[in-house]
């Protein structure tokens, strides 16, 4: 954990020690493009499901705002009566692979990420690190129009008709550098050859294609008379997160006015236990919906006498974004 906070602070510095890395980035970048290649030039084979694909990603190492996205695409499809299904790495989860995320399903097991989308859109999903398997597996189960993929824009074993690239304009693409030397899983060329969508903040965007997170009414995560019912942005608080780029969450606390924050940031995907969440006083918590569906576990075998709030928040997409979903989607005969 120390390592990886470390070298994500490198990166959002971008300190000049991490050109010391360059050789095993150059490395990561010749074995990372001879394997596409073989998948392009057909040495390998690619999977064409029998629906069509969109694949929702980023060339980034850390939080872009995809997982918002693919929710905000979910509700957005579902509304026009398509229906739709969703497949997933299930990163950070148990398995058994490939599984179905129903509303049962916990984060230990499926990843906190697919927790989270289910939570939210109850969509047919299934997880597990092979595509091929997971799509099987899901139109085994459901009737679906079109295969949303939460990430997986590097799986090149998996055939896709779209490809939308989330790209947060504040962080950009740091040093421009592949692995580990900097945060692109990508050479920065890739953005040529998909949509990309520019995630910043409201009255910010510099191109059409464009989103915005915006910020929800903080709710209890743990409601009991024991507890303050009522939310005060003015209280002191321990903002807890373990999410790709915690210093969005710190900005959108500030928007709604929480600003006396002590601050816990943990890696991406991290498993909470009851000590990361033991404080020398009774101030109250407040974290991301993403950290919530694993920190709720907790909540079964353990007492809480402090508040623990949840910040929500929904992507919000430019018209031009869903005008352009219309022509892809009309392009592979599905209307909307």
């Amino acid at each position: 954990m120390a390592l990886a906070n470390f070298i994500q602070q490198a990166w959002n510095k971008k300190s000049p020690w991490l050109k010391l890395l360059r050789p095993i980035s150059a490395l990561y970048g010749y074995v990372s493009e001879r394997r596409k290649q073989q998948y392009l030039v057909g040495k390998k084979e690619v999977y064409t499901a029998p629906v069509p694909v969109m694949v929702i990603g980023n060339i980034t190492v850390g939080g872009s705002g995809k997982t918002p996205l693919l929710i905000q695409l979910v509700q957005y499809l579902q509304h026009k009566g398509l229906r739709v299904g969703v497949i997933s790495r299930g990163y950070g989860g148990k398995g058994p692979f490939p599984m179905c995320v129903t509303a049962e399903s916990t984060a230990e097991a499926v990843g906190d990420e697919p927790a989270l989308i289910v939570e939210r859109t109850q969509v047919p999903m299934v997880v597990g690190p092979n595509r091929k398997q997971d799509i099987a597996l899901l139109l085994s189960k459901y009737t679906v129009d079109l295969i949303l993929s939460d990430d997986g824009l590097q799986h090149w074993a998996l055939g896709r008709q779209i490809e939308w690239i989330v790209l947060d304009a504040k962080r950009g693409l740091g040093n421009e550098k592949l692995l580990p030397e900097g945060f692109l899983r990508e050479p920065k060329s890739r953005l040529n050859d998909s949509t990309v969508i520019e995630h910043s903040h409201l009255n910010e965007h510099k191109t059409a294609l464009n989103m915005h997170l915006a910020v929800g009414n903080p709710y209890l995560l743990n409601p009991n008379t024991a507890i303050k019912q009522d939310f005060c942005a003015s209280d002191c608080m321990h903002a807890v997160v373990g999410i790709g780029y915690p210093q969005r969450f710190y900005q959108s606390l500030s928007e709604i006015g929480v600003t006396h924050i002590t601050q816990h940031a943990f890696v991406d995907h991290h498993s909470y236990i009851y000590q990361d969440l033991q404080f020398n006083d009774a101030y109250p918590i407040i974290t991301t919906e993403k950290d919530a569906v694993k920190i709720k576990a907790l909540l079964k075998d353990q007492t809480f006498t402090r508040p623990i709030w949840v910040l929500p928040v929904n992507a919000v997409l430019s018209e031009p974004c869903y005008a352009l979903l219309k022509v892809q989607l009309d392009s592979v005969n599905i209307s909307i």
